[in-house]
């Protein structure tokens, strides 16, 4: 049995439907998030429904004016928690502008983990000499992304390949050559 959630929509002239729709689904998941936050109705409507005004409202009236797209984007990103998200995204595609040309040829922004920037180098040297300049770095990325949640760099050097995964592992000689 599969269990089914309604969804209602009013429309201009006041009527209302409903939908069934299946269980998942992203765009069914996404709907219900946005719904769950702006409580379904949105508050202009709200608003003058408790003031007793007809739901068309008039053409010039407050709030009819268009606004930019990021103004929107900017609002519905806030509403909805994308912002840590976004201001992280941020940061990768801004790392070469942030850390310089030089120093971007060199290296490449694995991925951000519990507030951790981790930071592949091309060699020892490099990763060595950004591990020396962590703490200046650091502190720019704090002022110029606030928002990024962003507390720690990590410099990684290259090296051998590892056979250890994740973060637990099980001591011991490691891997030795059984191939032939």
């Amino acid at each position: 049995m599969t269990s089914q959630r309604t969804l209602r929509s009013v429309q201009s002239d006041g009527a209302c439907r409903v939908t069934e729709l299946a269980q998942g689904g992203f765009a069914t998941d996404s709907y219900l998030r946005a719904k769950s936050v702006w409580r379904g109705v949105p508050q202009r409507r709200r608003a003058r429904r408790e003031r007793g005004e007809s739901p068309g409202g008039s053409p010039f009236g407050f709030g009819r004016d268009p606004r930019a797209l990021a103004d929107v984007i900017l609002t519905v990103a806030t509403d909805m928690g994308w912002s840590v998200e976004l201001e992280q995204a941020r940061v990768i595609g801004e790392w070469a502008e942030f850390a310089g040309e030089a120093t971007a040829e060199h290296t490449t922004v694995i991925g951000i983990s519990h507030g951790v920037l981790q930071i592949q180098c091309d060699s020892t040297t490099w990763a060595t000499e950004l591990r020396r300049l962590r703490g200046e770095l650091l502190t720019r990325l704090l002022k110029d992304y606030p928002d990024s949640e962003i507390r720690d760099l990590r410099f990684l050097a290259p090296g051998a390949p590892s056979w250890r995964h994740g973060l637990r592992s099980v001591p011991g000689r490691g891997p030795r050559d059984t191939y032939g």
